[in-house]
């Protein structure tokens, strides 16, 4: 590894940031009587998305969060899952609001993710919360691209007049994480599935994003010596969209996989449901 190259710790800041939501949400609790409270709705019983929504309830319950599960079955219809979300929404004892995804193949996500109320969204998937990123108003960040600019903070990345070179165009990872970029002053590039040339425009990255979904996608070929590479794929395997072992001789700075990213989006999850109570309870 070149001796300049560092590892971006994400899960020892994001430990110092759900202690953070700890002591807010005790904080809360004992002066409104009423604890943060997070809905989790899970559509069907995919495996990945059961343990993913078992490890956020089991942090809230860590952090002081109270967390609401509403498990629906498989066959559930859109209009059902959109009744669900809005009764939440109504619910004054919910303060956020998180839908795991994917929902189904069945399923219109937008129409589900657009029944969170904005100030529930604790997620940052609604289209409220999208262009409240993109005008830097207030809201809710999505919450891996929040975790993303958390971390870049926490280790000093001045991204002012950088280059930042965003592989993927999710609604709720790549798109979004470009619009928090810019507003930091980084020139963005997006890259996805039908960009040509990909290397040509990567190797020009002081700042890269991997979020393409393809395991170890992006090889040393791909980054500017001396670049930040943040990995947020996640691939079975624990595997990353980018290849680690090579990729780390030619960064300054590297997520690893896992470690880097994943923690850091549980742990602004939490912080925003915190967020969320203290708005909704008019506690500060």
């Amino acid at each position: 590894m070149s001796p300049e190259a560092r590892l971006m710790d994400g899960s020892a800041l994001a430990r110092g940031l759900v202690e953070q939501a700890a002591r807010r949400a005790a904080d809360l609790t004992e002066r409104t009587g009423t604890a943060p409270c997070l809905a989790t709705v899970l559509v069907g019983d995919d495996p990945a998305s059961v343990t993913y929504v078992r490890m956020k309830r089991n942090r809230c319950a860590k952090a002081g969060i109270l967390s609401r599960h509403v498990a629906l079955p498989a066959a559930t219809t859109t209009a059902e899952l959109v009744d669900t979300i809005t009764a939440l929404s109504n619910d004054p004892a919910v303060h956020g609001i998180l839908l795991q995804h994917p929902a189904g193949p069945h399923i219109d996500e937008r129409a589900a993710f657009e029944a969170i109320a904005p100030e529930k969204d604790v997620d940052g998937v609604t289209c409220h919360s999208f262009a409240a990123m993109s005008f830097g108003l207030d809201g809710f960040a999505s919450c891996t691209p929040g975790g993303i600019l958390r971390l870049l903070d926490h280790y000093d990345v001045d991204l002012a007049g950088k280059h930042a070179v965003v592989v993927g165009r999710s609604a709720i990872l790549g798109k979004p994480v470009g619009m928090l970029l810019l507003g930091r002053n980084a020139t963005v590039t997006y890259c996805h599935s039908r960009t040509t040339d990909l290397v040509s425009l990567t190797q020009e990255a002081d700042v890269l994003i991997a979020a393409v979904g393809r395991p170890r996608f992006l090889g040393a070929e791909h980054i500017k010596p001396g670049a930040v590479v943040i990995d947020a794929g996640s691939n079975p395997g624990n595997v990353g969209d980018v290849d680690f072992d090579a990729a780390r001789t030619r960064a300054a700075l590297i997520t690893p996989v896992p470690g880097g990213v994943g923690p850091m989006t549980i742990a602004t999850l939490l912080t925003q449901t915190v967020d969320a109570a203290a708005a909704q309870l008019k506690a500060g």
